[in-house]
């Protein structure tokens, strides 16, 4: 069978097993399993795939169709442009969190100054990776609870070269930090129990997606927590589902003001809390 062939095939069983990216999903997959970049599948169409290949080819499948997650199975993601290993002991990295990042961006570069800055929850690191990339004048500590998590997190920082700007520590939220910061991001589990999600996002470690109080308590606890930790000005980015709005709203009251930030499908997403 040519490429073209098998890829048409594995789309369609993709889709019939609920992919909203099948085709996408597809190309991926054969592209890892081939061992070249998805582009150039379109230089090559007309290749004859090997017994060997196309064995691999339908375990790959077979994993994605049963709902685990691509990057699970090629063992990367992009995320802000970058490239990051990312394993079952982490989060997927999400377009929607780019969000926070780009806010923390911009708010390093607005300020023209060192800045210190702590990631909370960090999973394989995407965030504080992210902000040191693009701030230059960003130092990052980046914290988990998980030690498996932050040894996905340390291969990530050192395949960037950030070794020097980006500090691993292991902790509960705020507890592991010392010294005080400028900014406070943090990706925390921000779920209800039975909520209803993708099998993809099921698949993903739960202690990284559900929090108690209706998905809540994290962010909140974050919020009760970090004033005591920001510089004057200092301020709190937190990613959040917009069903728990009301309740971190709420945990956001004792800071001097705050805003809410959607993500690009309008969702409100990212909650900044200033001091």
């Amino acid at each position: 069978m040519t490429v073209l062939e098998v890829l048409k095939l594995a789309a369609d069983h993709l889709q019939k097993h609920g992919s909203d990216s099948a085709r996408l999903d597809a190309e991926v997959l054969l592209a890892h399993a081939l061992g070249m970049r998805r582009l150039d599948l379109y230089l090559k169409f007309d290749r004859l795939l090997t017994e060997p290949e196309l064995s691999k080819y339908r375990d790959l499948t077979a994993k994605r169709a049963k709902g685990e997650p691509v990057a699970y199975l090629v063992g990367h993601k992009e995320f802000m442009g970058l490239d990051f290993v990312v394993t079952p002991a982490v989060l997927v990295p999400n377009p929607d969190t780019e969000v926070l990042v780009q806010r923390a961006v911009e708010l390093a570069r607005e300020a023209g100054r060192p800045l210190r800055i702590a990631d909370v929850g960090t999973g394989s690191g995407c965030i504080a990776i992210a902000i040191a990339h693009y701030a230059q004048n960003a130092e990052v500590v980046a914290s988990d609870v998980a030690q498996d998590a932050l040894d996905v997190a340390s291969q990530n920082v050192a395949a960037h070269g950030l070794g020097d700007r980006v500090k691993l520590v292991c902790g509960d939220l705020m507890a592991p930090f010392t010294g005080s910061f400028d900014i406070v991001c943090a990706n925390l589990p921000y779920l209800a129990a039975g909520s209803r999600l993708a099998p993809e996002v099921v698949a993903q470690p739960a202690g990284a997606l559900y929090a108690d109080e209706n998905g809540s308590a994290l962010v909140s606890r974050l919020l009760d927590e970090a004033p005591a930790r920001l510089n004057p000005g200092g301020r709190v980015l937190a990613e959040m589902d917009p069903s728990i709005t009301a309740f971190v709203v709420e945990a956001a009251k004792q800071f001097a003001g705050h805003r809410i930030h959607r993500d690009l499908a309008g969702h409100e997403r990212v909650i900044e809390a200033w001091s």
